[in-house]
């Protein structure tokens, strides 16, 4: 193996390990460890009971959120139907993922008016400086129904 190829390799192996995704877990658990001990006895009663759509079992039979298509609704129904106790309603919080808005891809922030974001938000935690861009409050649940509406694709889970 010649060095340059060495160093490619090397480096490439890196890029991989950056692109891991991060799984954004429904909002009522207290320990990530449970989901791995506990979930892969479950037959993914969590998703079937979902009204949304929005919990998806990946292949370690863990759940995670898909936001793809809807938000999450907070509607506790995952909550019930969870056997092993991992999700309980006890531990109802925000959700563990950040939303954020990419201004240069925003269209309100590049002076088109856009209120697509505003309008699902349940929280109202887009607030709107101006008539033009538009922010993300700590009111903010990370619900995830703005995500799907931004004609540009320009708020993403940080």
């Amino acid at each position: 193996m010649k060095r340059r190829e060495l160093f490619s390799s090397l480096a490439s192996s890196f890029k991989n390990n950056e692109k891991q995704e991060k799984v954004i877990r429904p909002p009522y658990y207290n320990n990530e460890a449970l989901f791995l001990s506990e979930c892969i006895k479950c037959e993914g009663l969590c998703a079937n009971s979902c009204e949304v759509n929005i919990i998806v079992i990946q292949k370690d039979k863990t759940p995670k959120l898909d936001f793809t298509n809807s938000g999450c609704t907070f509607c506790d129904e995952c909550v019930k139907v969870c056997p092993s106790e991992v999700l309980k309603l006890e531990y109802k919080k925000n959700i563990s993922a950040k939303i954020e808005i990419n201004i240069l891809e925003c269209l309100s922030w590049n002076q088109t008016m856009c209120f697509s974001c505003k309008d699902p938000c349940l929280d109202d935690a887009i607030k709107f400086l101006g008539m033009f861009r538009p922010q993300i409050s700590e009111n903010c649940t990370s619900c995830g129904f703005c995500l799907k509406v931004c004609p540009t694709n320009a708020i993403k889970i940080g």
